[in-house]
């Protein structure tokens, strides 16, 4: 697995947000442990996002673009209604026009949902090397006038690149969702191109808390692991207090926890693989540990991927 990232170059403080909303950088800092977030400027799109990520991926992993013959791409926000992002990536790269490509939309959980996809693909001999992507611009479907939302968001990507190997690499995946919770985080059709998010916070944080706990022993669980066999945590990234409640399950120290949170914000399906290619570009994550990713988003979907790096 190689992995890239890519971040819009414009950054969003606290500080600016005070001028727009009334909120104070304190405020948000205890309750989110967001400093700031970067958005993308109104004519780049999530397939540019996309594409760079992808660009850094490919040439991390130092492989020739034609092997590549699956796309999948995890957004919530696409560039157009369709085709999809995934498509636009494949022009966008000048990949062969013989290798699929599609999207998975499973929100803040998407990027785990696809891995699970390509995953499956290459066991199943459909798929040598495959390109994963979760990219998303979720301030095209922000109120910026809302504000315990607006704090929240970013933009981004991150990709991976899986290869057909004798090695183990994913272990197991593991997807959840659940109908009921629709209404407390969405974003409905208000028409005219106005459509935001609206979310019952607290509702979520109670939640995402009480699944990933689930989740997290799930995968231990069905590997037959202890909490002590996991090297890293790389989680979504939607707020300080989740990651921390997440890593007291695994009595794991914050050391052991990546987070991108205080200067990334929520950037959805783009979260966990931004913030594995940071671990991974800084030396943190090395070859053959063992990695638990998990995340929660609107759906309510959630899943976990442990991986061996």
């Amino acid at each position: 697995m190689s992995t890239g990232s890519y971040l819009p170059e414009k950054i969003l403080t606290n500080k600016t947000l005070e001028s727009m909303v009334d909120t104070t950088d304190e405020w948000i800092f205890s309750r989110t442990g967001i400093r700031e977030r970067h958005i993308a400027d109104s004519d780049e799109f999530t397939s540019d996002l996309a594409t760079a990520a992808a660009k850094k991926a490919i040439e991390n992993a130092g492989i020739d673009i034609a092997k590549i013959d699956l796309i999948v791409v995890a957004t919530t926000t696409p560039d157009k209604i369709f085709p999809s992002v995934a498509t636009i990536v494949q022009r966008k790269l000048g990949i062969s026009s013989n290798c699929p490509a599609f999207d998975v939309q499973a929100v803040c959980s998407g990027f785990v949902y696809a891995l699970s996809t390509a995953d499956n693909f290459i066991k199943a001999g459909a798929s040598k090397c495959a390109l994963v992507i979760g990219a998303d611009k979720i301030s095209s479907i922000t109120d910026y006038t809302d504000r315990g939302n607006c704090i929240l968001w970013g933009d981004g990507a991150g990709a991976v690149i899986l290869q057909q190997s004798d090695e183990v690499g994913i272990i197991s995946t593991h997807l959840h969702a659940n109908g009921n919770y629709e209404e407390m985080l969405h974003v409905p059709r208000a028409g005219h191109g106005h459509d935001t998010i609206a979310m019952e916070g607290n509702a979520v944080f109670k939640m995402a808390v009480n699944t990933l706990d689930q989740i997290v022993d799930e995968t231990l669980e069905a590997n037959g692991l202890q909490k002590t066999d996991i090297d890293w945590l790389v989680p979504h990234q939607a707020n300080i207090r989740i990651l921390q409640a997440t890593a007291k399950k695994l009595n794991m120290s914050m050391d052991k926890v990546v987070t991108t949170v205080e200067y990334h914000g929520n950037t959805s399906a783009a979260s966990i693989p931004l913030a594995l290619d940071v671990a991974v570009q800084d030396g943190r994550i090395k070859r053959g540990e063992i990695i638990l990713m998990e995340a929660f988003g609107g759906g309510f979907t959630w899943g976990s991927a442990l991986i061996k790096y």
